[in-house]
């Protein structure tokens, strides 16, 4: 699956929902996706919250597959910036 499609899969979850700040799902060279403003684009941009995470691990974490904290703990995704952007991403894609 490409990012973009990715991309497009959360922003069909952001309809009718509110995602207050901007976080960015860095996936290094296969590119970004990022949530600001309700809308999932593969644009870059600064944001408030930064996850890098790997295009697989990604998939994983958005099909439920990976526990967020596990992936923490287990290194396969890193956090960085404002934590509390990244904590409501849990209510917005769950």
């Amino acid at each position: 699956m490409t990012l973009a499609a990715i991309a497009d899969g959360i922003q069909k979850n952001l309809v009718g929902r509110s995602f207050e700040g901007s976080l960015k799902f860095d996936c290094g060279d296969d590119g970004v996706i990022v949530l600001a403003e309700n809308q999932a684009t593969t644009q870059d941009r600064d944001t408030d919250c930064t996850i890098r995470i790997s295009q697989d691990n990604l998939t994983k974490l958005l099909t439920g597959k990976l526990n967020p904290m596990t992936g923490v703990a287990l290194g396969k995704l890193k956090v960085s910036g404002n934590m509390g952007v990244a904590m409501k991403l849990g209510q917005l894609l769950g």
